[in-house]
């Protein structure tokens, strides 16, 4: 053999090691063999009915969200603080009895329990993200949404696109169980971005571009989608409440020895 082949030779010697070694597969690079069909709330923070300021832009962005992750064979449940209307948090959900919990409360409920991975969408007040969304969010415990993941989306109508209160909601998600993945979504100008039906605005910019913006959020929605389904997959294996149970009596549980 020559230098050339013996070189070809001792790379592909070396690259079966390591696959013995560490156990690596290929991986498919079609984005498609990754739709994970989970069952998605998406957890909206807008609150407004009218202006001004306008236009209104919360919807915008519920919309396109809603239809990004139904475009990558999800199933989609859109919560509105508007339409749910909740009270201002003066009794959670885990404090009422059965017969007692208020019948919209039920429905939140049921709607968050079933859910395999969150959405939360907001928009920016005084750098900190939506009481509406944190009114729902306070209503339950971390039962209802642990050992799940969570995406964060942010807009605004300014150039930050909401990007201070996206990394507020950073703690509360992981307090509550449910882990935002790395990658958030952000609209900065959003009233220049989306349409009032959630479509792409054509701007004739390539860097605007429907393609660059179905990219830009589908990297943080695969990624929603690659641990939604591993969680799926290993709670099917493992319950993960009988070495981590929820808290059914005080707060004084997780209290240290």
């Amino acid at each position: 053999l020559n230098d050339e082949e013996m070189m070809s030779l001792s790379k592909r010697r070396c690259s079966r090691t390591i696959a013995i070694l560490f156990g690596c597969r290929s991986f498919a690079s079609d984005s498609s063999a990754f739709v994970a069909g989970l069952n998605v709330a998406v957890i909206s923070g807008t609150t407004r009915t009218e202006g001004p300021p306008r236009p209104i832009i919360g919807d915008r962005v519920n919309q396109y969200i809603v239809a990004s992750l139904e475009r990558r064979g999800n199933q989609v449940t859109l919560i509105d603080p508007r339409e749910v209307d909740l009270p201002l948090l003066n009794k959670p959900h885990f404090a009422y009895s059965p017969r007692t919990t208020p019948a919209q409360l039920k429905d939140l409920h049921e709607i968050l329990s079933s859910a395999d991975a969150y959405v939360a969408i907001t928009p920016e007040y005084n750098h900190a993200p939506s009481p509406g969304l944190l009114n729902i969010l306070n209503h339950f415990g971390s039962s209802v949404f642990s050992f799940k993941p969570s995406a964060i989306v942010s807009y605004s109508a300014g150039q930050w696109g909401g990007t201070r209160a996206a990394h507020s909601l950073r703690p509360i998600l992981s307090e509550l169980g449910c882990l935002p993945v790395s990658a958030m979504i952000h609209f900065p100008k959003c009233q220049e971005v989306l349409d009032e039906t959630g479509g792409i605005i054509d701007t004739g910019i390539k860097e605007n571009s429907k393609e660059r913006w179905d990219g830009y959020v589908d990297r943080c929605l695969s990624q929603l989608e690659w641990w939604g389904q591993a969680t799926v997959e290993h709670k099917r294996r493992v319950d993960p409440t009988l070495k981590s149970p929820s808290f059914s009596r005080d707060p004084s549980q997780r209290d240290a020895p």
